[in-house]
């Protein structure tokens, strides 16, 4: 057990330097160590500033990682493929038990959050809040059978807000850790603390979402789902460590915005329904490919060109998720850009997720893809990350050639608009405790 006097000893001596490093893919540089010890100190004093815990109070870091999608664009909701990885943005948050039936969370940057235990029904006032995030877990966790508490947390997040990382499932995900580590004794599994986050945001949140956003940020670096069975996916880690890859990820905010997309989003799930209702099933996955295709003149009267061309997108890039994840458990790293191009040219062109028809003169996500593969003239990997229509891409960019396109992507949308990013080994996690 520690207090926090023993994490604040324990930090500036070091002792958690190998984990900050990995947690973070730090150079081995002294300042990015420092910077990194520094913020993971400052988490800790803000927390006793905040709350004043007793001497005698045991207390732990948490970490809970930004997540970015690999492979098997808009996929999952077909009961498909996907690849996706934890990255080295996250949530960071001191924590401890309080003794009360209350949990307490103060998020730098926004107001302070109070959930009582006493009753975790869903509240309506509560939707699209991040208090039924937390109302949402903690109820999950006690379907479970395990007795919740409460407890007080200083939290601090560096996962960019609007850019596909999904901060909701590393917010829930450094909850879900919180409560597994103080209430649980560490019983629940990455993969179940992903599950409790889906049901809290499914549930209690009020977003529909699939489950690979949980997953990428609970069970740490590149990690492929098959979701034939959402109820319980097979979820198999990718062996590969992109440091030796030599190349950097790129996440590049084209400042789109994500307001008034909905009825894109919705049009997605809604036409490839449409062609599985024409075969009698809910979802693509249980629909037989040869089947589709021998159907798709049929296809086109009934449901429409689109949602044919968003069908073949469907087939193609679950097959490519697998293909990518194959590629990258044999070394093949040049097999695996291909694939990643191969699925950015299918969203632009059958998926057709890159911009809206609400919209038209809005295009940055195309435009940015133009200028980023010029940059990159002929090497690297480039495509739309995440939902689409709106928000950010995603490059894989030789290190030789990273700092011309991060000034070519930066001189077309702004300063600070292409993030370097890296995929971390390690998901949700204590950090020290």
């Amino acid at each position: 057990m520690r207090t926090c006097e023993s994490l604040r000893r324990s930090l500036s001596a070091g002792e958690c330097d190998q984990i900050l490093a990995s947690l973070y893919a730090l150079d081995g540089a002294d300042s990015s160590l420092a910077a990194a010890r520094a913020r993971a100190l400052r988490v800790v004093e803000e927390f006793q500033a905040a709350f004043s815990p007793a001497d005698d109070t045991a207390a732990a870091l948490f970490s809970g990682p930004g997540r970015t999608e690999i492979g098997g664009n808009h996929t999952d909701h077909q009961h498909g493929r996907v690849l996706c990885g934890s990255v080295d943005l996250d949530m960071i948050s001191c924590a401890a038990p309080n003794g009360l039936n209350v949990i307490r969370i103060i998020s730098e940057g926004y107001p302070a959050l109070e959930v009582e235990l006493d009753q975790l029904l869903p509240r309506p006032e509560e939707r699209n809040t991040s208090a039924a995030l937390v109302r949402g877990v903690a109820a999950k966790i006690q379907e479970l059978g395990y007795k919740v508490g409460g407890f007080d947390a200083w939290a601090t997040s560096s996962v960019l807000s609007g850019s596909g990382l999904s901060s909701s499932a590393a917010y829930e995900v450094l909850v879900g850790n919180i409560l597994n580590h103080f209430f649980c004794e560490g019983a629940l599994t990455p993969i179940q603390i992903a599950k409790i986050g889906q049901y809290a945001e499914n549930v209690y949140f009020g977003k529909p979402c699939g489950l690979m956003d949980q997953m990428g940020s609970s069970v740490g670096g590149a990690v492929a789902i098959d979701f034939a069975d959402p109820a319980a996916p097979v979820v198999r880690k990718v062996d590969y460590d992109f440091s030796k890859s030599g190349h950097a990820l790129c996440i590049v905010d084209t400042g789109s915005c994500h307001a008034d997309l909905t009825d894109d989003y919705a049009e997605i799930t809604q036409e490839m329904g449409a062609v599985a209702a024409h075969f009698g099933k809910q979802v693509l996955r249980d629909v037989p490919e040869e089947q589709f295709r021998a159907e798709i003149p049929s296809l086109r009267v009934r449901c429409g060109d689109r949602a044919v061309l968003r069908a073949l997108h469907f087939y193609d890039d679950d097959r490519r998720a697998v293909e990518e994840a194959d590629a990258l458990e044999a070394g093949d790293f040049e097999r695996f850009l291909a694939l990643v191009n191969a699925s950015g040219i299918s969203s632009s062109l059958h998926l057709q997720n890159t911009w809206s028809i609400a919209d038209p003169k809005q295009q940055a996500i195309p435009l940015a893809l133009a200028v980023g593969r010029e940059l990159l003239d002929g090497t690297g990997a480039i495509r739309v990350h995440g939902g689409g229509f709106a928000g950010t891409i995603q490059a894989f960019v030789p290190v030789e050639k990273l700092t011309a396109f991060k000034s070519g992507m930066e001189k077309l949308l702004g300063p600070g608009m292409c993030h370097i990013l890296h995929i971390r080994p390690q998901g949700g996690c204590v950090i020290l405790a």
